[in-house]
């Protein structure tokens, strides 16, 4: 009987597990990397790239390039103590920080390669606006293109304020502001 007890509590970790992939699919998350985040995540103790591909089943290079990417999007933490000479990693399983770390490095990069871009594309699309020997129509047309810039340029910084709460852990206090606020008007229950 027990047997089929841990039988049962294995399929539905492996349930959630494929759930954590196939969510983290949508944000662009390969789903064997998803797949390693999701099984480290239920791990109670660090894993060594040795214990990850014996559980994977992957080559240790593929091995590499999933943690890597694990460890790049802050979802996994290299420990500085190790097992045996063999580095150790951890998944973050406070799903919270896990967004917070998530969110917050994609969100970061897609505003720098923007904000690069705007910033390289504006000044020169200025020049061709501000040249007397612009054809009218391109002149007009241009003048559109830099009018979504800007309108791109404040998105932009909007979003780096909302960059900024998520790194400070704001929108989780509002959230458990908010909670709170519910307990009250519940009566505390």
């Amino acid at each position: 009987m027990e047997n089929s007890w841990s039988e049962k509590r294995l399929q539905l970790k492996e349930k959630f597990i494929d759930a954590i992939a196939d969510t983290m699919d949508l944000y662009g998350i390969v789903p064997s990397v998803a797949k390693l985040y999701g099984i480290m995540f239920f791990e109670d103790e660090p894993m060594t790239l040795e214990k990850m591909k014996d559980v994977m089943g992957m080559s240790k290079s593929n091995m590499s390039y999933a943690v890597r990417a694990l460890v790049d999007s802050k979802m996994v933490v290299k420990l500085d103590n190790k097992k045996e000479r063999k580095d150790l990693y951890q998944a973050e399983s406070n799903f919270y920080t896990a967004f917070q770390n998530f969110f917050a490095t994609k969100l970061q990069r897609e505003m720098d390669v923007m904000v690069n871009a705007i910033g390289e594309v504006t000044p020169e699309l200025k020049e061709l606006i501000l040249h007397i020997d612009t054809p009218d129509d391109v002149r007009k047309q241009a003048l559109k293109d830099l009018h979504k810039l800007v309108h791109a340029t404040e998105y932009y910084a909007w979003l780096q304020t909302f960059i900024e709460q998520i790194n400070e852990g704001e929108i989780f206090r509002k959230k458990a502001d908010g909670d709170r606020d519910a307990d009250a008007t519940n009566g505390g229950k």
